[in-house]
């Protein structure tokens, strides 16, 4: 079943593009398959969208505005129908579509198994941070020093902050 989102791509009104943004955002974020189908550039898409919004459902002059949700060729509703799914979490009902198994697994354990380990495996796997050495004693990289505001050279003393040596 493929979601048709019924756009129109040269809207004049802010709010209308809006509105579609907000649909398709929210089809992209979740992962819901849709096509978005122009009305503004496609005679027939903006035909079959007229014909196919039931009477009940369009506006008082008759024109239904983008955008429109249908599920193949089930209506789903407009915007405002869309939203009040969105807000009462029945967005998978109001499209017609078999709502999604939530899992108990937690997300670190999800990338775990997409690595083919089992929790108690990686689990065991895992390096404690604790017991791991510490970097010895190094050779510090820079000869110069910071003391009181001033770089000091090791060999000749403060130097200036153009870079040259004060005389002490």
């Amino acid at each position: 079943m493929v979601i048709k989102v019924f756009v129109a791509n040269v809207a004049g009104s802010t709010a209308i593009k809006k509105k579609q943004q907000d649909v398709v955002g929210f089809l992209a974020a979740n992962r819901i398959d849709f096509e978005e189908r122009d009305i503004a550039c496609n005679e027939d898409n903006r035909k079959w969208m007229r014909d196919n919004v039931p009477g009940e459902k369009k506006p008082q002059n008759g024109i239904p505005l983008p955008p429109q949700i249908f599920n193949e060729e089930q209506y789903c509703g407009d915007f405002d129908s869309f939203f009040d799914a969105k807000e009462v979490n029945e967005i998978f009902s109001f499209l017609g579509l078999a709502p999604r198994l939530s899992s108990k697994v937690s997300t670190n354990e999800k990338a775990e198994l997409q690595n083919g380990e089992s929790p108690a495996e990686a689990q065991n796997n895992r390096e404690d941070v604790s017991s791991s050495p510490l970097i010895e004693d190094s050779e510090p990289l820079l000869e110069d020093h910071v003391d009181a505001g001033k770089i000091h050279d090791e060999e000749d003393g403060p130097v200036t902050e153009e870079g040259e040596v004060e005389d002490s």
